[in-house]
Formats: C-alpha cells, sequence, structure tokens
C-alpha cells in the first residue's frame, strides 16, 4: 500500500506549527505560578504576547528562533552538519534574540571561543535547550532511525551533554515522528514508556510537580498533558497554564498534540496571530527538510503542496 505523502506533510506541518504556537502562547506565561496565571487570566487561552519579554501578539520566542536556525543549517547543506548547525547558533545569538538560556548561551559561547561542537559531559546540562529546537531533524531523517538517532545526539552535544537531555529529545523526536507517519496511540507511548524505563525520574503519569526548564519537569509536564488530553487545544492550554518555563513546554506539547491532529487541528484563530514572517519560514522548512528525508526521497514524493 502506498504511503499517503500529502497526510505525512499535512502532520509534519502540523507538528512544526504547533511549536510555534505553543511558543507564542506560553511566552505571556513564562516564569509566572499557576496560582498567578489564575488571578490574571482565569484560563490563559488566547495568543496575545506580553509576558515577561512583552512580546507582540504571535512573536516566538528562543524555541522556535533555534529550531528555525536548526533547520536553515539543514537545508543550506542538504542535510545535517554540526559545524553548519552551531554557526546559525552563533549567528543567531550575535543578533541579539529577545531571549537565550543560559545553557544554550554558554555552549554557543563555546564554540565561538574554541570552535569545538561538542561540549564535555557536564551534570548542569540537563535543561531543555537541546530537546526544543530538535524537531527540524525529526522531519529531515524521517524513515531513517539510525540517522535521526546519531544526529540529534551531535545536535544536544553542541550545547548539551547530559543523559536526561540525550534521552528526551530521542524520546520526544521519535513520538513525533510516529505521529507524523500516522502510527497508533500504543506505538507512540511505547517510546513515552521506554524513556521512563531507561530514566526513572521521567515519571510523566499524573505528573503535577514544577513545569521549570529542567529537562525532566518539562518532559514529565509535555507528557502528562499529552496523554490525557485529545486534542491540540486542550492539550497546549492545560500545559502552559502550569506556568513556569511555559514557552517551551507549550511549544513541546505543540510539537507533540501537532503532529497528531496535523495543520487542520490547530486553532485558526491562532494561525491567524501567528508571526507572518514565522508562519512563512515554517511551512517552507517544512517542505525543504521533508524533501530531504529517506521517506519522501525512497518513495519518489517531493514534500510539497
Amino acid at each position: 500500500m502506498a504511503l499517503d505523502l500529502s497526510a505525512i506533510y499535512e502532520r509534519a506541518l502540523g507538528s512544526y506549527l504547533g511549536l510555534a504556537l505553543g511558543d507564542a502562547l506560553g511566552a505571556t506565561v513564562e516564569f509566572l505560578p499557576r496560582a498567578e496565571i489564575a488571578k490574571r487570566y482565569g484560563v490563559h487561552r488566547q495568543i496575545i504576547g506580553g509576558g515577561w519579554l512583552d512580546l507582540p501578539a504571535g512573536a516566538v520566542t528562543d524555541d522556535t528562533e533555534m529550531s528555525l536556525a536548526l533547520g536553515e543549517a539543514i537545508i543550506a547543506r542538504a542535510g545535517f552538519e554540526p559545524r553548519a548547525a552551531a554557526e546559525r547558533f552563533a549567528a543567531w545569538l550575535r543578533g541579539g534574540p529577545r531571549d537565550c538560556g543560559h545553557t544554550c548561551r554558554r555552549g554557543i559561547r563555546r564554540f565561538l571561543l574554541d570552535g569545538s561542537v561538542s561540549g564535555a559531559p557536564n551534570a548542569g546540562d540537563g535543561g531543555n535547550g537541546a530537546v526544543m529546537r530538535n524537531l527540524p531533524l525529526v522531519l529531515a531523517t524521517l524513515g531513517d532511525p539510525s540517522a535521526f538517532e546519531a544526529q540529534t545526539l551531535a545536535q544536544c552535544h553542541i550545547t548539551h551533554h547530559h543523559p536526561y537531555s540525550d534521552g528526551a529529545a530521542l524520546a520526544l523526536g521519535r513520538m513525533a515522528g510516529a505521529l507524523i507517519l500516522g502510527e497508533g496511540p500504543a506505538q507512540v507511548e511505547a517510546h513515552a514508556r521506554l524513556l521512563r524505563g531507561t530514566h526513572s525520574v521521567f515519571d510523566y503519569a499524573g505528573y503535577d510537580g514544577p513545569a521549570g526548564a529542567y529537562v525532566v519537569e518539562t518532559v514529565c509536564t509535555v507528557l502528562r498533558h499529552f496523554f490525557d488530553t485529545q486534542d491540540f487545544e486542550s492539550c497546549l492550554v492545560a500545559t502552559v497554564n502550569r506556568g513556569d518555563d511555559a514557552d517551551t513546554t507549550g511549544a513541546l506539547a505543540g510539537m507533540l498534540a501537532g503532529a497528531r491532529g496535523g495543520r487542520s487541528g490547530l486553532p485558526e484563530r491562532w494561525v491567524r496571530r501567528l508571526d507572518p514572517a514565522v508562519r512563512a519560514t515554517i511551512e517552507r522548512q517544512t517542505r525543504g527538510l521533508l524533501a530531504l528525508s529517506p521517506m519522501f526521497s525512497m518513495h519518489g514524493g517531493q514534500a510539497v503542496r
């Protein structure tokens, strides 16, 4: 039976746009505790900007910006190359982004100082910065699990070298890839269970703890609400209203829920609010990254509508 490449493209686009939508929605309440969000907004469910970064409505943060930088590096080289990715991250940092996490900044500065594209293992690298930006590699390696694993670890180690970061990036990337390919819930959840089995700290079932930048907190928050909801909006609203690192939990929840429901499952009022330049870049990159993937090339498909 022939693969429905058009359906795969729609789910991939839903995933990438979903990441940006979750970022834009969550940025408004980033660093706020749940009680403060409830006091200010009741339930936060609109893309209105503001937040500690005082963003315009529809603007995104480093989660989406670093993903786009990685996507551009992959497309420009027709494949992933660590130095090219590090150079794109460095150009992004030199451009003065609104925000950059401490571990990402430290890793990019190391690259600028000594040219190394991988830091040594570090107990302080257990943040979520490498996980949040890995979706372009999921798309570019779709259909090649070995390439996905090797390239994901290389991508992570540009700024983060920690087993929890590595494990989370692989698990969430495999989940996103499975959803994009249309695999069923049992197959998708198997990747999450494997992460929990390998690193018991990722105990996401019923998780109600902090939703901070520590990758364990981030991933447990995302997986709890992804598995507890059925549609994109419910998943994103539940996730970002946990507060703390809400732009990143929102982005990762959006990546998964967007892959599950596809482009048609995204709330149009949110899509219309997203920065038009970001939306156009995501649409272009989704086509370009999928066109590089074995899944599309082996079936003679073009990742274009």
